[in-house]
């Protein structure tokens, strides 16, 4: 198994993207990773259609020096993760650390709060390019794009491209 003995969070919050969320969850737990669901708080959040997700941490207990990555799913979630101080301190840790930062869709919303994107190469859905553009990013239109820690997508489609870099990354 790959990523043995690596530990993942991965966002979530209500209005979660029930593929974007639980792909990668599941396809980094085959790799032999660690997955851990942080949350706001640690309690049941709802996807876009009602889908359950359990966060086993929430906020406060996440700390960068805990975790090797950090992966944030798209939907609406990420409109409610940036509402958390603790949540966005904790990306921008990830990210100044070195780790893997992986968002797709508006989870690129959350790289935007926290501050980690001027100057970065990124993607994601077009709904949010201007949001990264105005945060100094460079926006392209492609599946994957990995510019240093940073690993972006724009859509469900991109899972496989998305996941194959984030695993190659922590490998």
């Amino acid at each position: 198994m790959k990523l043995s003995g690596k530990r993942v969070a991965i966002l979530v919050a209500d209005l979660y993207q029930e593929l974007e969320f639980w792909y990668p969850y599941l396809r980094l737990k085959e790799e032999g990773a660690e997955v851990v669901a942080v949350g706001p708080e640690k309690r049941e959040y709802k996807s876009r259609l009602g889908y359950p997700a359990q966060a086993e941490l929430g906020a406060g207990e996440a700390h960068a020096s805990r975790f090797d990555a950090v992966v944030i799913p798209g939907g609406y979630a990420p409109d409610y993760l940036r509402r958390s101080p603790a949540l966005v301190a904790f990306v921008r840790d990830m990210a100044q650390a070195g780790k893997p930062v992986a968002a797709i869709c508006h989870g690129g919303w959350m790289l935007c709060s926290a501050r980690v994107v001027k100057g970065k190469r990124v993607t994601s859905v077009p709904a949010i390019r201007d949001d990264l553009e105005n945060a100094g990013a460079t926006w392209v239109d492609q599946e994957v794009v990995q510019d240093g820690n940073l690993i972006t997508a724009r859509v469900p489609s991109d899972l496989p491209a998305f996941l194959r870099a984030l695993i190659h990354a922590l490998a």
